[in-house]
């Protein structure tokens, strides 16, 4: 008899413990429901929200005309062959640089200028 009890005991103790194990394991999944519930209610509740504030950006959009002009004044010319003047060079100067953007050599007998 002692040897029944014991085995008793024993069964009991395991059942006890089997039970225990089990209301935890609910325990823990329900506390995981509530909070998985409540982060689909905040998501929920923020996407509403958005999609509010978001129709009111297109009603918004859709009020307004668009005012942007686009304006072509044509082709910028470029100057192929410059024509150097007397800035601050001097008259020979001026006179090489136009012969060298003409393609040409400058003669040594030209005359710079006109003699005053």
């Amino acid at each position: 008899m002692n040897k029944l009890t014991l085995l008793a005991s024993a069964a009991a103790l395991a059942a006890t413990f089997t039970a225990g194990w089990q209301v935890s394991n609910w325990q823990n999944q329900s506390h995981a429901l509530t909070a998985e519930r409540a982060a689909r209610q905040a998501i929920d509740a923020s996407l509403a929200r958005e999609s509010e504030i978001a129709a009111n950006v297109e009603a918004r959009l859709a009020e307004l005309t668009a005012n942007e002009r686009i304006i072509d004044r044509g082709i910028i010319r470029e100057i192929q062959k410059p024509i150097y003047q007397r800035v601050c060079l001097e008259p020979d100067a001026i006179r090489l640089l136009n012969h060298a953007a003409a393609g040409t050599a400058p003669d040594s007998t030209d005359p710079d200028a006109t003699l005053p």
